[in-house]
């Protein structure tokens, strides 16, 4: 059994540590448009649960007759953590071995795991498209109302988009650089020998087309401009670089605040869970301008710190710093975290 080029164990080795970030990203949403609805409503699906809107989607689906959505409806929330961490196992595996046969079983195998996952999605759809309550409030004779398996499609007033999400794009990139190493090792540049010079060129060439993609990926923060920015809760412009803060979600847009008290508000308006969120930031209250993740601030609840919609709440990145200024102040101050503040 012939080797593989170093080129393509390089490749193979960023396509199963590109699957890795399907634990962090959502792998598909369905997305909902209704005119009494212009922001959209949108449902992602995640290797072990589910997030965005279910609960408002669930409430629209109940009059139409469609069984609740529920994680526990789903076995596969069960098996495909397990799978996804599988499939990144056998990649690493591959490369180690160092055959050319086995990049083709690999991407057979991951071939066989997206048709068979897509299969299950449809019968899924299927299923709560059809299987409706005869009791339903509304009543279409001969209309169903199963999701597009990808792409869009119009049931009743709404638009239905169904796509997949940043984790299922990793999945799909690694399945095309796959591709690409077995059409390579087998077709085309089995006659092919390149110096040394042109090797190590490919190999930097792979692992930086590999790292740009992953870097594009990742939803990043955006600098609050103070005196400009508007606050997404309370609609005025955020002037205080020691209380602003910010919600990126994980498809990237990016919501800003003047207080703390606005972001939890419209956190808590949003059902949301963190797990919808890319980064939760805050400023830090000693260091103005810069944003902290707020999943990991300390946080000073104290009247005498007069935010700007009086949440009166400041983060600190360091405990005892916080400590310090509270015992210089002595403030009549509660310490707390993010856990507690969105209860």
């Amino acid at each position: 059994m012939k080797p593989l080029r170093t080129s393509s164990r390089i490749a193979i080795l960023i396509a199963s540590l590109a699957m890795t970030g399907s634990f962090f990203l959502p792998i598909w949403r369905i997305e909902l448009w209704a005119p009494q609805y212009p922001e959209g409503l949108m449902m992602k699906i995640w290797l072990s649960h589910l997030s965005g809107d279910v609960e408002i989607i669930n409430g629209l689906n109940h009059y139409i007759g469609m069984a609740h959505i529920k994680e526990e409806m789903f076995p596969e929330f069960i098996i495909l953590p397990y799978l996804a961490a599988l499939f990144v196992l056998l990649g690493l595996v591959v490369a180690w071995l160092n055959k050319r046969v086995g990049a083709l079983a690999y991407l057979g195998l991951i071939v066989i795991a997206g048709i068979v996952a897509m299969v299950d999605f449809y019968q899924w759809g299927y299923q709560y498209g059809h299987n409706l309550d005869p009791n339903a409030a509304i009543k279409v004779p001969g209309m169903a109302y199963q999701p597009p398996l990808i792409g869009y499609k119009k049931l009743l007033n709404f638009g239905a988009y169904s796509v997949p999400d940043w984790g299922g794009f990793l999945f799909i990139f690694a399945g095309l650089v796959l591709t690409l190493v077995v059409a390579c090792e087998y077709y085309f540049c089995k006659n092919l020998r390149p110096d040394s010079k042109t090797k190590l060129k490919s190999i930097r060439t792979v692992a930086a087309i590999g790292l740009l993609f992953l870097f594009a990926c990742t939803p990043q923060p955006s600098p609050i401009q103070y005196g400009h920015d508007q606050c997404e809760f309370c609609k005025m412009t955020i002037m205080d670089d020691r209380f602003a803060a910010e919600l990126v979600t994980t498809k990237g847009k990016v919501y800003k605040f003047d207080d703390l008290f606005c972001l939890n508000k419209y956190y808590q308006m949003q059902q949301a869970k963190d797990a919808d969120y890319q980064h939760i930031l805050v400023n830090d209250y000693l260091q103005k301008g810069t944003l902290i993740d707020l999943r990991h601030a300390h946080l000073l609840k104290a009247e005498a710190l007069r935010s700007p919609m009086a949440g009166n709440i400041a983060a600190f990145s360091s405990l005892e710093k916080l400590k310090v200024l509270e015992a210089e102040k002595q403030w009549q101050a509660e310490i707390t975290n993010w856990s507690n503040l969105k209860k």
